[in-house]
């Protein structure tokens, strides 16, 4: 009986921490590649030409030391931040109060909440939110689309691509808020600005991680 038990603890072990290493290997993953790419000064850019880099793969994060280029997604919308690799399309006039739409509308891409603006050189708020999720099995290929959002600090650049046109921001700020604060959402603007939400820590609805970018050049 007793090295029944001891099978069973044993068992329970390793299944928990195969769980735990299930929940969790798409935010270590992303925290590892981000790591290395850091130390090998690997530069990810829009763009480049075929002989000045290569095109993005697991191969060329992990091991190749050659710049990446990136080929938006969606360029009729969508969004891509070189600093952290992200390249997804966006999912427009997503509300924010349906939570069946808006799972749907993320397991697709970035949404774009429905309340907020269009990109323009006009002021106004273009209002984005993805996941930084643990549970990617059930959220799809997009449930960790914002796992590094964090990494940003002021002066970086995001690019949104929309109906063929590339809106650059540069990042002004970046703040946390307990809870489902709307306050990012209904600010009042008087410059083209893009706010990017996720949750914080990643897989958690304990606080919203904001970012805030404002409107710098279109191409």
């Amino acid at each position: 009986m007793r090295k029944l038990f001891h099978a069973l603890g044993n068992f329970l072990i390793l299944g928990g921490l195969t769980l735990l290493l299930l929940a969790y290997g798409p935010v270590i993953y992303d925290e590892i590649w981000y790591w290395v790419k850091t130390q090998k000064h690997q530069e990810i850019s829009l763009d480049l030409s075929a002989e000045a880099g290569v095109q993005d793969s697991v191969f060329a994060r992990l091991l190749s030391y050659k710049p990446i280029r990136l080929q938006p997604v969606d360029e009729n919308f969508g969004i891509v931040i070189e600093k952290l690799g992200v390249n997804a399309p966006i999912k427009k006039d997503i509300p924010v109060t349906n939570e069946k739409a808006y799972n749907q509308a993320l397991k697709e891409g970035v949404a774009h909440a429905s309340v907020s603006d269009y990109p323009s050189e006009e002021p106004g708020n273009v209002y984005l939110f993805a996941h930084s999720a643990l549970n990617f099995w059930d959220l799809g290929k997009y449930a960790k689309v914002f796992n590094l959002l964090r990494k940003l600090e002021i002066g970086d650049t995001i690019h949104i691509f929309y109906e063929g046109k590339d809106y650059t921001y540069e990042v002004m700020a970046k703040e946390v808020y307990k809870g489902w604060n709307t306050y990012p959402l209904t600010r009042t603007t008087i410059e083209p600005l893009l706010t990017l939400q996720t949750c914080d820590p990643p897989g958690t609805t304990l606080n919203r991680l904001v970012v805030t970018a404002k409107l710098i050049s279109v191409n």
